[in-house]
């Protein structure tokens, strides 16, 4: 646990570049957040999985913290947490929601803060404390 509260320690919160249209809202996409996160995941050691799985017979998504440092394999697994998707026919949907789902477990298991650069930071406004909760999943720390 120690890495992940260096982790935050050095995470800042992460600017909200990227605009919705339709929303008329601002976030940031799947590839800003990896590219703030994954030096910092690199340079503590920790590696980030995300692996599509089956849930009960339904999509799902996994995220994982994982520690390759870790003595006992037992301690391995940082944080582990899986979140059933939303089925979908159409497969370019699919691929969006899949991504939607991403971007905010790791912001949520990784309790990223984001901000707003039209702003709102200076009006002292709590912004971007957006996150799905994770549904727990046991699992064996052997296994993948």
């Amino acid at each position: 646990m120690n890495k992940l509260l260096e982790f935050q320690k050095k995470v800042g919160a992460i600017s909200k570049d990227s605009q919705n249209p339709f929303f008329k809202s601002n976030y940031f996409d799947i590839n800003k957040l990896i590219e703030v996160i994954k030096p910092i995941l690199n340079e503590l050691g920790l590696v980030l999985l995300q692996p599509l799985e089956n849930l009960n017979g339904k999509p799902a998504l996994r995220t994982i913290v994982y520690d390759p440092d870790a003595k006992d394999m037992t301690l391995a697994y940082l944080m582990d947490s899986t979140i059933p998707l939303p089925e979908n026919p159409d497969p370019q949907k699919m691929g969006s929601i899949i991504t939607y789902y991403r971007r905010y477990a790791i912001q949520s298991l990784l309790f990223l803060q984001a901000e707003d650069t039209d702003g709102e930071i200076g009006q002292n406004k709590n912004v971007g404390q957006i996150g799905l909760a994770p549904t727990p999943v046991k699992r064996n720390p052997y296994s993948l």
